[in-house]
């Protein structure tokens, strides 16, 4: 008997190739589309939108499979969008992508799958998941420019045997020529924004609409002398140069923000070099670290080779070579080679130069 799969899909290429994919294996397919209540713009596509789960719908009439619709939006709502505007609030720079895959796709859908009898969840992200002497290891994708895995630490190790990414060894141009020689409804459909809750675009006016006024406050350089004033603390972030409002001789970066004393802090671009973090919220795919290890600060960033220690439920990590604009709110990923380790919340910043 084939084994049940279900495929989170967006209504995208990817996740409609996933599916195919699948289906040509011999899997038994189905599609489902979580609902969120997102609005659409007229100019950018979203995921999870009404719009979204249309087009998942047609591309699952096309294959020949079954398509459930299951509402999480008030789980969005509770796990995600309000943690976004409280990070924020807070002075750090949360990545709800995370937030979703940690709470949503692989922690809420993975379960309805099973409960619905279904062996394994899969998606469209450009990940591997391999087994490793008896161990399911999360794996870089080998498309490095789409690679994904950054994103999806927060799966718990024990559930990663339950979940498939078929376009793990794929480019994203063979994934649209697959996309193109199986008649697929999406294969010219653009990408969708990264945060999707945000319809215009603009996170800023997003978080204003939903908590009214936002307090001014001060903006001090490094001695605590004040400089200005800010418009509040959401609307800026770590390493930022443009619109601070600031005239000064030198260029001034934002090198931190304090949310208690609702202060932007400024300061000289090599304020902004850290030689290490404080992490939190950890999640390890593996039973013990290596010793050969990097991390990455950001989606954007370059991994750095680095030491972990772990203490208690933190992690402090110390990297062999300085880094730039280390941002709280943020996730640091490790990695050994091609294989993700874990990662983590940034906390706090450990700089490499004496304030």
């Amino acid at each position: 008997m084939a084994k049940r799969v279900l495929v989170a899909m967006s209504g995208g290429i990817d996740s409609s190739v996933a599916a195919f994919l699948l289906q040509q294996r011999g899997f038994d397919v189905a599609g489902v589309t979580m609902y969120l209540n997102i609005k659409t713009s007229n100019k950018k596509r979203q995921c999870c939108s009404e719009q979204a789960i249309d087009e998942a719908k047609n591309v699952c009439s096309t294959l020949g499979i079954s398509h459930y619709v299951m509402d999480f939006s008030s789980e969005l709502e509770e796990k995600v969008i309000a943690k976004f505007i409280s990070e924020y609030l807070k002075g750090r720079t949360p990545n709800p992508c995370i937030e979703c895959n940690r709470f949503l796709k692989f922690g809420l859908l993975l379960k309805k799958a099973k409960v619905l009898g279904f062996d394994f969840l899969a998606t469209g992200h450009y990940a591997g998941i391999e087994e490793e002497n008896g161990k399911f290891v999360l794996k870089k994708a080998k498309d490095k420019r789409k690679d994904q895995s950054y994103f999806l630490y927060p799966i718990k190790k024990e559930t990663l045997g339950s979940i498939l990414f078929p376009l793990a060894r794929l480019t994203k141009e063979k994934v649209r020529q697959i996309a193109r020689r199986a008649n697929l409804p999406t294969t010219n459909k653009p990408q969708s924004q990264d945060i999707c809750f945000v319809s215009q675009g603009d996170y800023r006016e997003f978080i204003r609409e939903r908590v009214g006024e936002i307090k001014w406050g001060e903006i001090v350089d490094l001695k605590g002398n004040i400089c200005g004033r800010h418009k509040g603390i959401p609307f800026y972030t770590i390493g930022q140069r443009e619109k601070i409002g600031l005239t000064s001789k030198e260029p001034l970066y934002v090198v931190s923000i304090d949310g208690e004393k609702n202060q932007i802090v400024v300061g000289r671009k090599e304020n902004l070099i850290a030689k290490g973090l404080i992490a939190g919220n950890l999640n390890l795919l593996v039973d013990n670290l290596p010793e050969d290890t990097s991390a990455k600060v950001r989606y954007t960033h370059k991994e750095g080779k680095c030491k972990i220690f772990l203490e208690g439920e933190k992690a402090k990590v110390i990297f062999k070579e300085t880094q730039e604009a280390i941002t709280p709110g943020q996730s640091v990923v490790f990695y050994t080679g091609e294989i993700i380790l874990g990662g983590g919340i940034i906390e706090r910043v450990i700089p490499a130069l004496d304030s």
